[in-house]
């Protein structure tokens, strides 16, 4: 934390070089609100360094010091990325999380993790949470900011992810995917699908019987410049196979993954 209060007592020093900074990128014609990101951590000094670092880069910046304070912000500036902390007093990360993958106006927020606690279950927690992403602290700002910029890029890409012609509802056997709603129906009962959840089910129901590799399933659900972890598709799998059952979607060892018809 030494380091940190050093660097805020820089930046404190330097207003006259911030304002510059900012004035050079509005004339070089980057738009300072071009992306809206929400800090969520109940660490000041933490909140300020990163804050910093971001609207170095032309981001829009908000911050929160508590899970509901997150979400109340949230709702009221529909950020395009929200960054939380794991541990937080009041409502933890993994609960924040989740709440605001509740919201409708949220639903394509994406969300990462940004916390010193790096343990693999801590992780699938956040994923099976609904997280895009989880960084491990301590990271230097130059590669966080690279990450933020490879999760971001999805929103300047304009092809969609899930290349299916028709929005009509399809019918695979006892299973109905609505892709208008976003929600399946299966065995007569209708089910909403965490966001990333609902994509990787339509892709892979998209071709029965065909096998995606890994590398495929990547490209069209998280984008081919989406920086995620190899469980990151794994937790997704699980998740999706409590839903529908765990004969649905068929393990090709070494490959990836298929869809069957019937389980």
């Amino acid at each position: 934390m030494r380091g940190v209060s050093l660097f805020l007592k820089f930046i404190k020093q330097k207003k006259t070089f911030n304002f510059r900074y900012k004035f050079k990128l509005l004339q070089i014609g980057i738009k300072m609100d071009n992306f809206k990101i929400l800090l969520v951590d109940d660490e000041p000094d933490i909140l300020e360094f990163i804050d910093y670092n971001l609207k170095r880069e032309g981001y829009s910046v908000f911050t929160a010091q508590d899970g509901q304070e997150g979400i109340d912000v949230a709702k009221r500036e529909l950020p395009h990325l929200i960054i939380l902390d794991l541990m937080m007093p009041k409502m933890d990360g993994v609960e924040t999380c989740e709440e605001i993958k509740k919201i409708p106006a949220l639903k394509n927020t994406l969300i990462t993790f940004l916390t010193a606690r790096g343990e693999d279950y801590s992780q699938i927690a956040g994923f099976e949470a609904g997280a895009d992403d989880y960084i491990a602290k301590p990271i230097k700002p130059k590669v966080l900011i690279s990450r933020i910029k490879a999760l971001l890029k999805r929103y300047k890409d304009q092809s969609p992810p899930i290349t299916v012609e028709t929005s009509e509802p399809t019918t695979i056997g006892d299973l109905i995917i609505d892709r208008e709603r976003y929600v399946i129906v299966y065995k007569g009962q209708e089910l909403t699908l965490p966001k990333k959840e609902f994509e990787l089910l339509n892709f892979l129901a998209s071709k029965p019987e065909k096998v995606f590799t890994r590398d495929e399933i990547y490209n069209a659900v998280w984008g081919n410049t989406i920086i995620v972890g190899d469980r990151t598709i794994d937790v997704h799998i699980r998740k999706v196979r409590e839903r529908i059952g765990q004969d649905r979607i068929v393990t090709i060892k070494g490959v990836g993954y298929k869809f069957v018809i019937d389980g």
